[in-house]
């Protein structure tokens, strides 16, 4: 049911109904128009309220027309429609009234919103921006300010910050909608409120010179370094302020056509279908009975610990947390608590909220408390013989059908599972931190984990807000064992002449977080060092860990001790080269016979991260990763991959090429030797046989 009218007194209702989630598709746009023409030409209706079927108004675009393009009417001619019209319209908004829809809703003259309502322009996401004039609309309705906000971020806005910002013109002061916005219309009828309309609003350019676009621009650089959308809607809200409408949408439509064939708009449309991907799990069903999680145990109240109770107790959860030590265990707790008290004087949480969240978390020191949990987290010092004790007891005090996990980064969970009875419900879950925060949650599955256990899993990491993604049993799983590969690089080419600074800045550029030296300064580079004591020297290379161990060795850790990699000014982290580690890696590279040169910064790329991208190709020809984009969502959402290069094996076959990548590393094997730069398999017979990344799909 598209564009079906239904009068209510003077009032025509155009009810759109496309579920679910009544994405704007050829039927929803032609309906549309068919009805907006036969209740402008009935004289019974004065006035119309444009209304949606469902759980939301028109939450965008649909996205099964990215590929093939849209058939018209095109979605700015139904809006020119909507504007154009000689009765009064008012959208009723609900649910998430984004991209499309939230244009479309700009196109009527009034807007009146549920309380739980939120707007959103999200299209930067995807490497685009709002292209159905909705860059030349929101400016003249809502203002300069907001509509750079909703549009650079990409994030909703409230019903109550869209109305203080005059995107809607009322909150509903009743449950149903659409009564509310049927009211509404008769009140404006009754009140002979003007048709307006946001393409006849004029912009008071005073303001909004030159000098605040170039602030604004600035205060976003950061943030948004190395992106094309964001600039292209800064651009378009300064051509709303200084040009006519009908200039502005001729910029709009010429820019739109430039950014959907923007690689970068490609790169993050890809991640945006890989995202959702990775939650379907080849031979999963997708009907399976689910376990039951109500309450979870976690063992250790450290950083990680902290971190994944309050993702589960931030989507009502409850958790008791373990520390045998109780001072441990109160240290942990308070810090928990600081952190939602530090969130709470941000205002992004009120005392009542913080204190709900504390209330569901429990602290012990005791096993026993856990006995009833339906999952249990283990996220405790990482050495196998602690984990594998850390099971045997659980294994004699929770349930049978409890689920149990590490939150281990590289450990063996086949191994782990060995001391449980029902190996069955192991499996790992690879929190990133801080886990309150990160997005990622890498779940494992063992040689025995049943389908019922990872289904389950896959849920949960939806409900407490994570992006899960499955990887198979080995050393570091998916992603510290790329990872490996491109921090040894890093620190093979300062041993060969180029500055830790000039490695970081050059990872920088390329979109990454921060240079891998920093992080690790960051991190702390003791934990490399800890984890290499108990590791066989297979596992890295001596040289390149070689300057990081002297250092841990001499005191300097990095951050936490004012020293690393780099010195640090007391209270500052902004890394300063030091001197120290300059006179370390050139006494290291007399010991191992490196003659020093001058690197330059693509071979700095090249070197890092088509390693990285080597050991993506060999988990997938190993049947570690079900598909290439499941690898983008792991870097993208646990690592910092700039999403608008799509994730590294996106970047290694639609920006570098397959058989260049190849090409290169078969060099770099010639040269360096074959230990770390083997070509993989799948990669030489992907370049052979004219393949891609897309078609293999591992069961």
């Amino acid at each position: 049911m598209q564009g079906v009218i239904e009068k209510r007194g003077n009032i025509g209702i155009i009810w759109i109904d496309n579920p679910p989630v009544n994405a704007i598709s050829q039927a929803v746009r032609e309906g549309l128009m068919t009805a907006l023409a036969s209740a402008s030409a009935d004289d019974e209706i004065q006035a119309m309220v444009l209304a949606c079927k469902g759980r939301t108004f028109m939450a965008g675009a649909d996205i099964s027309e990215f590929a093939s393009g849209p058939k018209p009417p095109g979605l700015t001619e139904v809006i020119d429609t909507l504007s154009a019209s000689p009765k009064l319209i008012v959208a009723a908004l609900f649910g998430t009234t984004f991209g499309g829809g939230f244009e479309v809703a700009l196109g009527c003259n009034y807007r009146i919103s549920s309380t739980s309502g939120k707007i959103g322009l999200p299209e930067v996401k995807l490497g685009i921006f709002p292209g159905a004039q909705g860059t030349q609309r929101l400016p003249r309705l809502a203002g300069v300010d907001f509509a750079l906000k909703l549009m650079v971020s990409g994030d909703p806005s409230s019903a109550q910050e869209a109305l203080a910002a005059g995107a809607i013109d009322r909150i509903a002061d009743k449950e149903n909608i659409v009564e509310a916005a049927v009211e509404y219309a008769k009140e404006l009828l009754a009140d002979n409120a003007p048709l307006r309309r946001t393409h006849e609003m004029a912009i008071d350019p005073a303001p909004f010179g030159k000098e605040f676009f170039d602030g604004f621009r600035k205060s976003i650089a950061r943030k948004t370094r190395g992106m094309n959308a964001p600039e292209r809607c800064v651009s378009l809200v300064e051509t709303a302020v200084n040009l006519p409408f009908t200039e502005g949408i001729k910029q709009e439509r010429q820019l739109i056509l430039e950014a959907m064939g923007d690689p970068q708009a490609k790169a993050l449309q890809h991640v945006f279908f890989a995202e959702r991907l990775a939650n379907k799990v080849p031979g999963l069903p997708r009907d399976m009975a689910l376990k039951s999680v109500k309450t979870v145990g976690i063992i250790g109240a450290g950083t990680m610990g902290g971190g994944i109770g309050m993702s589960f107790i931030n989507n009502g959860i409850p958790v008791t947390i373990l520390e045998l030590d109780k001072e441990a265990l109160q240290k942990g707790l308070g810090v928990i608590q600081k952190n939602y008290d530090s969130s709470a004087k941000k205002g992004r949480f009120t005392e009542a909220q913080v204190a709900e969240r504390m209330n569901l978390i429990t602290g012990t020191t005791s096993y026993d408390d856990l006995a009833d949990a339906d999952l249990v987290i283990e996220a405790v010092f990482e050495n196998m013989e602690v984990k594998k004790e850390v099971f045997s007891t659980l294994n004699e005090i929770v349930g049978p059908d409890t689920i149990l996990a590490s939150n281990t980064s590289y450990l063996n969970i086949d191994e782990i599972a060995t001391v449980v009875k029902n190996p069955e419900r192991v499996l790992g879950m690879h929190f990133f931190s801080p886990a309150n925060i990160m997005r990622l949650l890498e779940i494992v599955r063992a040689e025995k984990t049943s389908p019922e256990v990872l289904a389950t899993v896959l849920k949960l990491s939806k409900t407490i807000g994570k992006v899960g993604a499955v990887a198979g049993c080995c050393y570091g799983f998916i992603g510290n064992r790329m990872l490996s590969g491109y921090g040894r690089e890093a620190n093979l080419l300062v041993l060969e002449g180029a500055a830790p600074e000039q490695v970081d800045r050059v990872l920088y550029d390329f979109g990454m977080p921060m240079g891998v030296i920093a992080m690790a300064d960051l991190a702390g580079i003791d934990i490399g060092y800890r984890l290499r004591q108990g590791m066989d020297e297979s596992h890295y290379d001596i040289q390149a860990t070689y300057v990081a161990d002297r250092l841990v060795e001499m005191g300097r850790l990095g951050q936490k001790t004012g020293a690393g990699t780099y010195d640090y000014q007391p209270g500052n982290r902004t890394p300063i080269p030091s001197p120290v580690t300059k006179k370390i890696i050139a006494e290291a590279a007399e010991k191992f016979g490196v003659n020093q040169r001058r690197i330059s910064d693509d071979e700095i790329i090249e070197r890092c991260f088509y390693s990285l991208c080597n050991t993506g190709f060999d988990l997938l020809d190993e049947g570690m990763a079900y598909r290439a984009s499941d690898i983008d969502i792991v870097y993208i959402n646990g690592y910092g991959f700039p999403a608008w290069r799509g994730g590294p094996m996106h970047w290694a076959e639609h920006t570098v090429g397959l058989a260049k990548m190849l090409d290169s590393i078969r060099n770099s094997a010639e040269k360096f030797g074959d230990r770390w730069w083997k070509p993989s398999p799948l990669l030489e017979r992907l370049v052979r046989d004219g393949g891609s990344l897309r078609d293999i799909q591992n069961q």
